[in-house]
This record gives C-alpha cells, sequence and structure tokens, in this order.
C-alpha cells in the first residue's frame, strides 16, 4: 500500500513509523486512539492513514478524502444541541448510533471504510458505552479512528479495544524550544523545581512532592517542562553546538541527556495510567537528579 500521505507530517517519526509498518504489513487494526494535544498533527494522520487505505496509488480518490467527499471516509466531530445552535459541543449517543448503523453497510468504493471521531474526548452520557459495543463486535472492514487529547479522558474499556498511537507536542517554528526569559511562568516553576532537586536531593525532592500533592496539572507541566528541558539539550547537540551549559551551571554528556528523556516519557506514561502525581514527580526528580550527580 502507498503511504506518500504520511509525508505532509512531520515531528511524529514514531507514530508514522508505527502506522507505516500496520499498512506494509497488512495488520491494520479496527480500532485506534490517536493521542496527543492539539496542534501534534493528529488529524492529518488520521486523514493520511485513511488515504493510505482507501485510496491506495489513487491521487483523485485521495483528494475526494482531503475534501471530505469521499463516501468510505467519514469524519464525525462535536456538534451544539440540536435545539441550541449556541450549546457546548459533544459528541452525543446519536452520533455513535449513526456510526453504528454506517459501519454495517459495506464500502461503497474501496475495500475499507474509515470513521475519524474528531474530539472524542467530548462524548456524553452514554456514547462512550455505545461505542464500546461496536468496538467489541468490531464490523468487517471498518477502521474506527479516535482522536483524543489525554489517555484517560476515555473509559480505560474503550481504550482497551484500540491500538493507542502517541503524538509529542510539535515545536513550532521560531518558538523558543523552552520557552525561557519568563514567558511561561508555570514553566519557570518547573524547571526551577528541577534546579531545587538537584541541590537539595532527597528532601528537596520529597517537598516538591507535597507541595504538589494530587494535582494532575501541575505535575503535567513539571513533566513537560524537564522533557522541554532535556529536549533543548539535544537540540543543541544536534546543530553543532556544544551540548550546552545545563540550567543548573554545567554540560551534561550525550548519554545523560538520553536517559532523561527516557524518565520524562516513563513519567508521562505513568500519568496516563492514573499513577498518583506526586509519586510520578518524586520518581522523576529522583531519576534526573541521581543520574546527573553520579556523572
Amino acid at each position: 500500500m502507498a503511504t506518500d500521505a504520511f509525508a505532509a507530517l512531520s515531528g511524529q517519526a514514531q507514530a508514522v513509523d508505527l502506522l507505516r509498518r500496520a499498512l506494509h504489513g497488512e495488520r491494520v487494526a479496527h480500532a485506534y486512539a490517536f493521542v496527543g494535544p492539539e496542534g501534534s498533527g493528529r488529524r492529518t494522520a488520521a486523514l493520511a492513514f485513511a488515504k493510505a487505505l482507501v485510496a491506495p496509488g489513487d491521487p483523485r480518490a485521495a483528494a475526494r478524502v482531503d475534501r471530505g467527499v469521499h463516501p468510505d471516509v467519514r469524519i464525525v466531530a462535536p456538534t451544539p444541541p440540536e435545539k441550541n445552535p449556541k450549546g457546548p459541543l459533544a459528541l452525543r449517543i446519536e452520533d455513535i448510533r449513526d456510526i453504528e448503523r454506517m459501519a454495517a453497510l459495506r464500502p461503497a468504493e474501496a475495500s475499507t471504510k474509515v470513521f475519524v471521531i474528531d474530539e472524542a474526548d467530548r462524548m456524553t452520557g452514554a456514547a462512550p458505552q455505545a461505542l464500546l459495543k461496536t468496538l467489541e463486535e468490531p464490523p468487517a472492514r471498518t477502521v474506527i479512528i479516535l482522536l483524543i487529547t489525554r489517555f484517560r479522558s476515555l473509559p480505560a474499556t474503550v481504550l482497551s479495544r484500540c491500538q493507542v498511537i502517541r503524538f509529542l507536542p510539535r515545536h513550532v517554528e521560531g518558538a523558543p524550544a523552552l520557552l525561557p526569559d519568563g514567558r511561561d511562568e508555570a514553566y519557570r516553576a518547573a524547571l526551577a523545581a528541577l534546579e531545587d532537586s538537584r541541590s537539595g536531593g532527597a528532601d528537596a525532592i520529597l517537598r516538591i512532592g507535597e507541595a504538589l500533592g494530587r494535582d494532575r496539572a501541575a505535575a503535567e507541566t513539571l513533566v513537560t517542562a524537564c522533557w522541554l528541558h532535556y529536549r533543548e539539550l539535544l537540540c543543541r547537540e544536534a546543530g553543532g553546538d556544544r551540548l550546552g551549559a545545563d540550567a543548573a551551571g554545567g554540560p551534561l554528556p550525550l548519554d545523560q541527556v538520553l536517559r532523561g528523556l527516557g524518565a520524562c516519557r516513563e513519567a508521562w506514561y505513568a500519568l496516563e495510567g492514573n499513577v498518583s502525581p506526586r509519586l510520578t514527580v518524586e520518581v522523576l526528580l529522583g531519576q534526573l537528579a541521581g543520574a546527573e550527580t553520579s556523572s
């Protein structure tokens, strides 16, 4: 199958590689959850995947997917209540039942039908349970793609029926990689916590964890800030500059930078798996501080 449609998607090598391998090996799952922040390319990837499935090597059919007029690719997005056009956007049980009805039909032109459920986080009421029924008994020749911002935004029973593809935050061209110079107080505070954990050891880490408590949003900000920090160091190395003075003062060897990125990734997964925010942050800061003080 042709996968040229992925050429337009940058900065998501791991996600694209997983999708390409599924296509090349003809091991396409019946349902996917594309998880990542707004602007990370989830929707672009979903349409590229749909084009590779319903229009391999057919530019005209692929163009119809892009225009939203291909009969075998349907994008379902949140809408306001029927009687209140200014009401909150949501995906309701009627939308899911409509998908179930259409999924039971044969493809009109291609060998596969694709349903992209945009902002699936906005499913309300009994909608997730209705979707679960479809995922448990997937119709033949049908692929369903859920686009969600956070892994825990849908019930585990729904996500367990999907192959999860994670999308990283996308760096905007011209924007600073680490948001320095006081442009984001939350990130500055998170990086200060990282520096405190290095200089203050276990006592400082426990103090930071206690102050954070159960604040999951603060934990996510801290993990993201640490990841951006180590990513910045890696980017400096890739750009030919010295590995760069670390914010705490000294240069970091490349192997420590890579270990730091790996620790941040595991912390992300822990938060997505509903591990305690305090425990996640304490473990992460301990790993980062321990790796750097042992060099």
